[in-house]
Order: C-alpha cells, then sequence, then structure tokens
C-alpha cells in the first residue's frame, strides 16, 4: 500500500490526504496513517509530501566567515608581519556541500548564522553556489562563526584561530526538528565543530536507520569529542595527527603505519578510513581495498579548504558508482584545484575538471 500511495504522490506532490484515499481505496485516517510512516521513514518530508531525493546527501555543521592572512616574508613571532588579508565564505560542512553542489549534487546544508552582515553574505554566497540552505538557522544577538588563518609564504597553515562558539546552538533538538528533512536525502555529512551531544546522536540515529554517513574530524580537540564506539560511520577522513589520535599509534609515517591506524580506527566500528597526508597524497582503506596514493608537486597558494575539497570529490564519486581509487582520484584532483585559489572552495569547480 505504501508504494501505492507513493506513486499517487508522484504524480501529484499536491495531492489531499482525501483524495489519496479515494485513490488506494482506504479512510482518509488509515492513509494519513500510512503517510506518518512514510515521513519518519524520510520517504516524504514536508508539505507538498515532498519525495525522498536520488543521489542527495545533508551536510551538517560548520558554515563561518573566513579571514585569511597570508605572509608576505618569513613570519615573526613578537613583531609586526607584512601580510596580505583576503575574506572568503567558510566552514567545513558549507565548504563540502558548496564543492558537491558545483558538481551537480542536491545537497543541503544544517547550520547556523547570526543575523549579522557576514552571516547574510556567507548565507546568499552558498544559496548561489546551488545548495539548499533553507534548513540554516538564523540567530539573533549571535554572531556568525569566524575563522582566522593566518598563512606563511608557502601557503601553509601557519596558525588558525576560530571562534565557533555559535555551534553549540546545533544541538540534538535541533537535529531531530529537522530529521524527516535530513532522512530524505540518501547520506548525511557532519564535521566535528558540532557538540559532543550532537555528534552521538546523528551518529546513533544513521547506524539505527541505516543510514550512509560520512564524518570529517576537523582537529585533534574535535575529534576528543567523538564517542568510542564509531559503529555507524560510513566513511571517516581523518589527516596524520587525527589518525594518530584516534587509532593511538604515535608518529604515523610509512604505507604500513597508515595501514594499521586505518586496521584500528575500523575496530571501533567505521565501515571505510581515508587518511589525508598533505603533499604526500593519500592513503585509503576501503571495501576491502587499501592502497596509498601520492600526491602531486604543485605551487600551493593557499591549504585552507582542500581536505573539505578532497573529501567533497570522494563523495561525488561514491555517489557516480565510481571504485574507490577513482573517487580517491576525484577528491584529490579536487583538492589541487582548491589549493591553487584564495578561495576556500575552487570557484570554478565542475565535474569536467574533475572527470576529464
Amino acid at each position: 500500500m505504501e508504494k501505492e500511495i507513493l506513486k499517487y504522490i508522484r504524480q501529484n506532490p499536491f495531492i489531499s490526504q482525501q483524495e489519496l484515499a479515494e485513490k488506494v481505496g482506504l479512510s482518509r485516517s488509515a492513509t494519513a496513517g500510512y503517510i506518518s510512516n512514510l515521513s519518519k521513514k524520510g520517504e516524504i518530508k514536508g508539505r507538498a509530501y515532498i519525495l525522498k531525493e536520488k543521489d542527495s546527501i545533508t551536510c551538517i555543521g560548520t558554515m563561518n566567515y573566513d579571514s585569511k592572512v597570508h605572509a608576505k616574508e618569513e613570519l615573526q613571532i613578537g613583531t609586526a608581519n607584512p601580510v596580505k588579508k583576503s575574506e572568503s565564505c567558510g566552514g567545513v560542512a558549507r565548504n563540502i556541500s558548496e564543492n558537491l553542489a558545483r558538481l551537480g549534487v542536491s545537497v543541503s546544508l544544517v547550520s547556523c548564522v547570526g543575523n549579522d552582515k557576514e552571516g547574510m553574505w556567507v548565507m546568499e554566497e552558498t544559496k548561489l553556489s546551488g545548495v539548499d540552505t533553507s534548513l540554516v538557522k538564523v540567530l539573533p544577538d549571535v554572531r556568525t562563526g569566524a575563522y582566522t588563518a593566518v598563512l606563511d609564504t608557502e601557503g601553509d597553515m601557519y596558525i588558525a584561530l576560530a571562534d565557533l562558539d555559535i555551534n553549540n546552538y546545533i544541538t540534538p533538538k535541533m537535529i531531530e526538528e529537522n530529521w524527516s528533512h535530513i532522512i530524505a536525502t540518501e547520506s548525511v555529512f557532519i564535521d566535528t565543530n558540532i557538540s559532543r551531544e550532537s555528534l552521538s546522536f546523528i551518529i546513533e540515529r544513521c547506524r539505527n536507520e541505516k543510514i550512509k554517513l560520512y564524518l570529517d574530524p576537523v582537529s585533534l580537540s574535535d575529534a576528543e569529542k567523538l564517542p568510542n564506539d564509531l559503529s555507524g560511520i560510513d566513511t571517516i577522513f581523518p589527516n596524520c595527527k587525527e589518525a594518530e589520535f584516534l587509532s593511538g599509534i604515535t608518529n604515523i609515517r610509512s604505507v604500513e603505519d597508515c595501514k594499521r591506524a586505518a586496521e584500528l580506527i575500523k575496530e571501533k566500528g567505521v565501515t571505510n578510513v581515508i587518511i589525508t597526508l598533505g603533499g604526500k597524497g593519500v592513503f585509503y582503506s576501503v571495501t576491502g581495498e587499501e592502497q596509498m596514493m601520492s600526491g602531486s608537486k604543485l605551487k600551493v597558494v593557499d591549504t585552507t579548504g582542500a581536505g573539505d575539497a578532497f573529501a567533497a570529490g570522494y563523495i561525488y564519486g561514491v555517489i557516480q558508482g565510481f571504485p574507490p581509487k577513482k573517487a580517491c582520484e576525484l577528491g584529490m584532483k579536487s583538492s589541487q584545484l582548491t589549493l591553487q585559489t584564495t578561495k576556500s572552495v575552487y570557484p570554478n569547480l565542475r565535474t569536467e575538471l574533475l572527470e576529464n
């Protein structure tokens, strides 16, 4: 009966319950019961019975205003340094959602911004890139998250400063309120800038409801918020330091170290592990396949957002049905493009640049 109800809703998303009842030969109350069950399953979301979208993803986490300070000379502590400053939209979840939207993926973002000029600018730019921002909450009297990166003359991060207290408003209650929309997508991505409670809530819900979940640990301090039981996470994207923390291995240096670290992280319940190693490349352990992929030598303008671009390119590859190696190649290409711009997302990203 549920399949029949979905068939009529697909034909007319604005059909009334009474019309549905007449078409399927049930009472209106019985039809309402079926619709309620379909909503709980995520097959229907919101008004007009919005149906579950194929090849779609919801990103949950940070959405902030990025300031980047590029050193013109070798940085020195305790004195003024000549720099060049730039601004861009930022936030791990936001960056990944924009990358995916530019690659043609249907993507929604769950996050918070303040009702200030920075928040409104970031919201507008994100929406223009193709991301569904209808689930982003605008909070009065709260400052939009801010991230300031100080980059050395090579474009590598020297130090980063993050004012992300606004992410405390991404609570389990907020996630619960949007859950019917979230599970109407086929997969979920989260970053660990949100609270410990929210991380555990999302991981558990995705595990129980068998939703594919991607996770970026973001930083050592944020990785500490993850629960010991990581079952429910399909794919995790730690960098070398985060992989050392999650696995308990110190000084990951060799391919064998990466293999052992991936094994130990998987013992916590993660299905797939991809360790990003900066300019050295990536190590992936996905669906029984393991390989080290070397990076390419590039002139780096700015490293900010490169890891986000890799994760987005990889997720895009998975959505397209590519094998792990191909998906990682797409991730590396996306990352390389981002390394060559001052923006946190390569502004001209499109599928042709990756797949050719």
